[in-house]
């Protein structure tokens, strides 16, 4: 039954109930967000907008990039045939 959800969520749509996907991903926009805090605040002489603004992109960036990767991880995985 777990299999069949996992093939149908990470091949159509739904929630990925995968804890270490979860983690992955959760981790990814944490560092990301901080970063971008960080690079905002030292290339923006307003240090609190900077830091904001930074804060954002990184969410968005974070967001995106380990949602790509856990889509092509994902993608890899159906094609050898593990849909763990």
């Amino acid at each position: 039954m777990r299999r069949t959800y996992n093939m149908v969520t990470d091949t159509v749509f739904g929630p990925n109930l995968r804890l270490w996907d979860n983690l992955l991903q959760t981790t990814a926009i944490l560092a990301f967000a901080v970063i971008g805090a960080i690079g905002g605040m030292i290339v923006s002489s307003e240090r609190f907008l900077g830091a904001l603004v930074g804060l954002v992109v990184g969410i968005v960036a974070g967001t995106f990039l380990s949602g790509l990767y856990l889509g092509i991880y994902r993608a890899v995985q159906h094609a050898r045939g593990r849909h763990d």
